[in-house]
């Protein structure tokens, strides 16, 4: 027995042992009991504090709305909304079924049955959450959405959830479902300033007793207090016919109705259950209209018309007004509309973005207050080339203002047979980028959105707010003419970019907003930088020349730099314009200005006057403009201003010789700028060495010259016999030539002119007497008379032959007369940069005395030193210059006199230079405007 006993030691270990074969999830089991168990009681604790927390029922806060109250910039108070509130209360027991049926089947399908909270669709809310994410689908039942309006805020948070649900339970303890139903329908809110659904049944189809409320108006009206403002029939009847057939499908789906009713219900045109008069339009509508629209976009599930807030706005009060007033009928508004033109405008802070002042349409009328200002939209017509073309191809390609285009002929679009082209049918070959923008050309922009690339474009677009069809930019977007559409307050806040350095922000009318719990929210949008510096300004800088010397000329503010842009829309099928725009920005104020043509049925016509949309614009800005400092646009340092000479393709900067006619400056993204000097108007070298010798052999005169150049010239040769007027006589790329059948006894002075392109050198000239003739025997003139400088000796070394008698030679140069006996003189101390004319008469002595014979005159023109001008000399034989093109055909009337000769030859000079044709530009009887943008062939 003690040999089969163990120690306790063993026994120990065996237990030990044991122990640890025990399973592991077990302990797993019983640490997840602990955690399930703490959460549990974590939970249960923490809905407690939530339900301790939850604020206390209040009768008088059940049925009526809080209103909110909206302030201006300067935090000024401008509309009360519950100033404006229609209500008309109604009793439950007033109710008829039918209207009960829409809102349950629409709103709360099992109203009557659970005590104010629904679980089941509570499990299909919280499953909907885990899969899309929270607050994706709500649960609220009617009973819940009556305290939560009353009590708490809108936001998507759990505490809020649980004391909602724990409020909606104590409601239904107090209260009865009619009681809580109608609470519900009299406080909610219906659109077009009605409160509780009485008042929305007189509003919209003029029922003062609910029990005459049809299926189709029950439908409308149940349907309604999801989105009031967006199912509004005044202003959107498709919209609410979608939503009619939603609830009366739920009707159906619920037993509440048979589908044989529904389809007859939905029949129905909703334009004809309307009542003719409508309710008068809030003062500021416009404006309040995006106020809620922002509200309901950042806020989810915040109805400014109920929740009992502090707004506070950018609106102008003084720049609002002006705006409404400009766009009314009023006998004193300067601007006078065709009955066929509806309007809209859009004011905004350059600086911020912020938005001053809304005008939504044309007197507020026919329309209901439709916003045209911010909803729906258009084509932009050519107010898309800043933004489609030119600005990214600055941005992208560091295009300059003067970047060639070559407006040629009308553009093909490849891979179709249409054609796009310019508005005016004209065609100026190359010009610069500025031109064509601010000639509103269509071929360049199309061209010049092409070399930036589509995607690059879009993407530029797309950060200024533009919102392309199909979410893909087209060829045809480059001049509006696309299935793209914006809104003035789009379209301004993309331009208003350009004016503030770059910088965008989407326009917006509320800076915070402030829960009647003291509860702020902010709501500025976040500032961002969308292009460089320089794209926006060299962008801007090509928008004031389209108010300075474009299409938009209409628009310009004396005194007010601006910068903008015009825009047209044309018709497919037929003639006209059914949109004209002007956008365009100071650095203070940025104005979206459009005008559209409706007729009587509301359908689009051409508009008489293409503009009104100009006017608007600088009226509105010559007002808010007035008692205030109005900055020009700064140049940064990422941009430089050139001087280029006209034509040069690519820049080129222009040269000592370019007439400044032919210069303008034009601006460069800094790096990008020209170096190369132009040399379309340089002066070539004049030819040195000229010599002209009869020979007797062949009875012709030789002449012959030298020039040292690489260049490839050719030289015009010119002569005058005895004094008459100089004659071209041939053209030639060698440096020699014969003149035949001479005659006799004549002077001949001859001429040689260097000429490569459109440049020409100074002439050179020598004379020569042939031989024979009456004059046999009389002393003859030297020949060969030639003067050239040396440059390394500082002189002028003249020489000449003599074929007579014996004879010394008077030598005068520049007036300063010598005889001498050799056939050739040294001119020493050259001055630079003079015209030296020297004159050589030979002279015999005779038993009857001397006897002088011709003078023969030659010129020589001493290089200037580096920086030094040539003087008047100079000046004058530039005349010669032109006159080399025109072989010498000016008519010196007989003048043998050198000066006379350069007087002549400057004129013809000066005819050489002019200005190149315009390119096309059209005058400013036609057309002020673009393309046809929405066909490009048009």
């Amino acid at each position: 027995m003690a040999e089969n006993s163990q120690s306790r030691t063993a026994r120990r270990n065996q237990k030990k042992s044991k122990s640890k074969k025990k399973p592991v999830w077990k302990k797993i089991l019983k640490i997840a009991l602990i955690v399930i168990l703490a959460l549990g009681i974590g939970t249960v604790g923490l809905i407690t504090y939530w339900i301790a927390t939850a604020p206390d029922l209040d009768e008088s806060e059940l049925s009526v709305p809080f209103s909110s109250t909206l302030y201006d910039k300067n935090g000024e108070e401008f509309a009360d909304l519950s100033g404006e509130q229609k209500r008309k209360p109604i009793q439950a027991e007033d109710l008829p079924q039918v209207l009960v049926d829409a809102v349950t089947a629409t709103e709360d399908a099992r109203f009557f049955d659970h005590p104010g909270i629904d679980v089941r669709r509570i499990g299909g809310a919280v499953l909907a959450n885990v899969t899309d994410g929270f607050g994706s689908q709500g649960a609220s039942t009617i009973t819940q959405q009556v305290v939560e309006r009353a009590f708490l805020t809108p936001d998507k948070k759990i505490s809020l959830k649980v004391q909602e649900a724990w409020l909606a339970l104590q409601l239904e303890r107090e209260y009865s479902k009619d009681q809580i139903l109608e609470m519900y329908l009299n406080g909610i809110f219906y659109g077009s300033n009605s409160y509780g659904v009485a008042q929305a049944a007189e509003t919209y189809f003029g029922k003062t007793d609910l029990n005459d409320l049809t299926l189709p108006e029950a439908a409308i009206l149940g349907g309604l207090p999801q989105r009031p403002t967006a199912y509004n029939p005044f202003e959107n009847p498709d919209l609410t016919k979608e939503r009619m057939n939603t609830v009366l499908t739920l009707m159906v789906r619920h037993g509440k109705i048979s589908q044989d009713e529904a389809d007859e219900a939905r029949e129905v045109d909703i334009p004809s259950l309307l009542v003719e008069s409508r309710p008068n339009p809030t003062a500021y509508q416009s404006f309040i209209q995006q106020v809620e629209k922002e509200v309901n976009e950042k806020i989810e599930g915040t109805d400014i018309n109920t929740a009992g807030l502090k707004i506070y706005t950018t609106l102008d009060s003084s720049i609002q007004e002006h705006v409404e007033y400009l766009l009314t009928d009023s006998d004193e508004n300067p601007i006078k509309y065709p009955d066929d033109t509806q309007a809209a405008m859009v004011v905004l802070d350059t600086k911020t973005g912020a938005v001053q002042a809304i005008g939504g349409s044309r007197n507020n009328d026919g329309n209901y207050g439709y916003n045209y200002a911010t909803r729906g939209g258009t084509q932009l017509g050519s107010t898309a080339k800043p933004i489609m073309a030119y600005g990214p191809a600055i941005e992208y390609n560091q295009m300059s203002t003067y970047h060639q285009i070559n407006d040629d002929e009308p553009f093909a679009i490849p891979g179709t047979e249409t054609s796009i082209r310019n508005w005016n049918r004209q065609y100026g070959g190359w010009m610069s980028a500025r031109h064509a923008l601010n000639q509103s050309l269509n071929v360049p922009a199309v061209k010049t959105l092409q070399e930036v690339g589509i995607d690059n474009a879009q993407k530029f677009a797309e950060g200024l707010g533009i919102e392309f069809a199909d979410d893909q930019m087209v060829l045809t977007d480059a001049i509006g003419g696309a299935g793209t559409n914006v809104t003035p307050l789009q379209l301004a806040g993309a331009f208003r970019a350009f004016g503030n350095e770059g910088i965008y922000n989407e326009p917006y009318t509320v800076t915070k907003v402030e829960f009647p719990d003291g509860k702020v929210v902010e709501l500025k949008p976040e500032p961002k930088a969308v292009m460089a510096d320089s794209t926006a300004y060299m962008t801007t800088d090509m928008l004031k020349s389209v108010v300075t010397e474009g299409t938009g000329q209409a628009a310009n503010v004396p005194g007010v730099p601006i910068a903008g842009k015009t825009g047209t829309t044309n018709f497919t099928d037929k003639e006209g314009s059914p949109d004209a725009w002007f956008a365009g920005y100071s650095t203070n104020y940025t104005i979206s200005a459009w005008t559209g043509g409706y007729d009587e049925n509301n359908k689009r016509v051409a508009l008489q006057d293409t503009n009104i949309s100009k006017a608007l614009f600088k009226n509105t800005m010559t007002k808010i403009s007035e008692g205030i400092e109005t900055a020009d646009f700064a140049k940064p340092d990422s941009v430089v201003e050139v001087a280029v000479e006209k034509g040069s393709n690519p820049a080129a900067l222009p040269s000592d010789y370019t007439p400044s006619s032919e210069i303008v400056k034009e601006l460069f993204v800094k790096g990008t700028e020209p170096t190369k000097t132009s040399e379309k108007f340089d002066e070539l070298d004049p030819v040195s060495g000229l010599k002209a010798e009869y020979d007797e052999e062949s009875g012709a005169v030789q002449i012959e010259w030298d020039y040292d150049s690489d260049a490839e010239v050719s030289f015009e040769v010119s002569a005058s016999v005895d004094g008459g007027q100089m004659q071209g006589l041939s053209s030639t790329e060698d440096t020699s030539m014969e003149i035949s059948e001479v005659e006799p006894g004549s002077v001949y002075e001859i001429q040689v002119v260097a000429t490569s392109g459109s440049m020409s050198s100074e002439p050179a000239t020598t004379s020569i007497t042939v031989p024979g003739g009456e004059d046999d025997e009389e002393i003859p003139a030297v020949s060969g008379l030639s003067a050239q400088y040396i440059a390394e000796r500082s002189l002028i070394d003249v020489s000449w032959s003599y074929d007579g008698p014996s004879a010394s030679f008077e030598v005068s140069v520049n007036g300063q007369t010598q005889t001498v006996q050799s056939k050739g003189i040294e001119v020493s101390d050259a001055a630079p940069g003079e015209s030296y004319s020297i004159e050589v008469t030979p002279i015999s002595q005779t038993d009857d005395g001397d006897v002088r014979g011709p003078t023969q005159t030659t010129t020589v023109d001493v290089p200037a030193e580096e920086g030094q001008n040539g003087n008047g000399g100079n000046n004058g034989n530039g005349g010669n210059n032109g006159n080399g093109g025109n072989n010498g055909n000016d008519g010196n009337d007989g003048n043998e006199n050198g000066n006379n000769e350069n007087n002549g030859n400057s004129n013809n000079g000066d005819s050489d230079n002019q200005d190149e044709p315009d390119e096309n530009e059209p005058d400013e009887d036609e057309p002020d405007e673009d393309e046809p943008e929405e066909n490009p062939e048009e």
